[in-house]
């Protein structure tokens, strides 16, 4: 099903529940930050996007929790804090495993941690070089 294109007072209501989602915002702020009622903005907003604003934002936290699961060693309890859920039971319905299990399932964060490239560059580096500082001897 196609939907018609959302108006600006909709993206600003969904940019809030994209930037703002650890925090304590609920349906009533993004109506609010669209200038809506709350129900006329939940029937334009699912019309718009193809679920409810409660749905998109419980949506934002948990791929939230989910991308620190995989790239962070935080606790499954900090990430919910962190990402502004009260509990871990939408999570195991929309990725079928516990954030516990999903941890388990993709390879520790620190098997892929990110260096910067000047430790790459040192490492490699010859540690005896010089800059034309060769020895009499050697000149010789």
């Amino acid at each position: 099903m196609a939907y018609p294109e959302p108006e600006r007072h909709l993206l600003r209501a969904r940019h809030l529940a994209d930037t703002r989602y650890a925090e304590e915002i609920d349906v009533a702020a993004m109506a609010s930050a669209a200038g809506l009622s709350r129900a006329d903005f939940t029937r334009a907003f699912t019309e718009a996007f193809g679920e409810s604003p409660g749905v998109y934002l419980l949506t934002r936290r948990i791929e939230r929790a989910a991308a620190l699961l995989r790239h962070t060693d935080y606790t499954v309890s900090s990430i919910c804090f962190e990402v502004g859920l009260a509990s871990v039971g939408s999570f195991k319905r929309i990725y079928g495993q516990t954030p516990t299990q999903y941890r388990a399932s993709n390879p520790a964060a620190s098997t892929r941690a990110m260096l910067p490239r000047c430790l790459f560059q040192e490492h490699g580096r010859r540690l005896n070089r010089t800059f034309r500082e060769d020895s009499p001897a050697a000149a010789g």
